[in-house]
C-alpha cells in the first residue's frame, strides 16, 4: 500500500456551525479517480476520565437532542481555536464535575469518525480532585447543558456499558483506558 496522499484540488463550504463545519473537497486519489469527499470538519474535543478515588469515576447524564435520550457519560467538551487541550480538561471539569484536578494525564488521541469527520478526541485522567476555593472563577455551564454528576466504581461504570446501560461509545471506550 502507498503512502501518497490524495491531492486537493478544490473545497467548497457547505456548512458553518458553532460545533461543526461540512465541506465537499474534491480530490485525486492516489490511484488516479477524482472523487469528491464530504467531511466533517471539528476543532476537536476532549474525554474526561475523572477519578476521585483510583477505583471511582464520575460520569454525567445529559439529554442528547440528537439521539434523542437522555445517556450517561465521560464528561467531555470542544476544544476553542488555540486552547490547549490540558486546559481544555481542566475547563470542562470545573464546569461539568464541579471539582478543580490536581494532575491531569494525558491518555491518547483517537478519531471517533476517520470515514467522515476529522475530530481527534483527546483523553485524561483528572485526580487529586478538589472542591472550588473562592479564589476560583466561577464554572459556567454551556447553555444547552443540563448535567446529572453522579460517581461510580470503575467496576459500576464497566457494568453499566455491558448492560446497555452507558450507549457513548466514547464512554464505553474510555473506560478501557483506566
Amino acid at each position: 500500500m502507498t503512502d501518497t496522499r490524495p491531492q486537493l484540488l478544490g473545497t467548497q463550504a457547505v456548512y458553518r456551525g458553532r460545533t461543526f463545519a461540512v465541506d465537499i473537497d474534491e480530490v485525486t486519489l492516489p490511484n488516479g479517480r477524482t472523487v469528491t469527499m464530504e467531511v466533517v470538519r471539528h476543532r476537536g474535543s476532549v474525554v474526561l476520565l475523572a477519578m476521585p478515588a483510583p477505583d471511582r469515576i464520575v460520569l454525567v447524564r445529559q439529554y442528547r437532542y440528537a439521539a434523542a435520550r437522555w445517556l450517561w457519560e465521560l464528561p467531555a467538551g470542544g476544544l476553542e481555536p488555540g486552547e490547549a487541550a490540558e486546559a481544555a480538561a481542566a475547563q470542562e471539569c470545573h464546569e461539568e464535575v464541579g471539582r478543580i484536578p490536581g494532575r491531569i494525564d494525558r491518555l491518547g488521541t483517537f478519531l471517533p469518525s476517520p470515514g467522515f469527520c476529522d475530530e481527534t478526541m483527546t483523553f485524561f485522567r483528572l485526580t487529586e480532585l478538589r472542591d472550588p476555593s473562592p479564589a476560583d472563577a466561577p464554572a459556567v455551564r454551556d447553555a444547552d447543558e443540563v448535567l446529572e454528576v453522579q460517581e461510580f466504581t470503575v467496576a459500576e461504570a464497566r457494568r453499566m456499558v455491558r448492560d446497555g446501560a452507558i450507549l457513548d461509545l466514547k464512554t464505553a471506550f474510555g473506560l478501557t483506558l483506566v
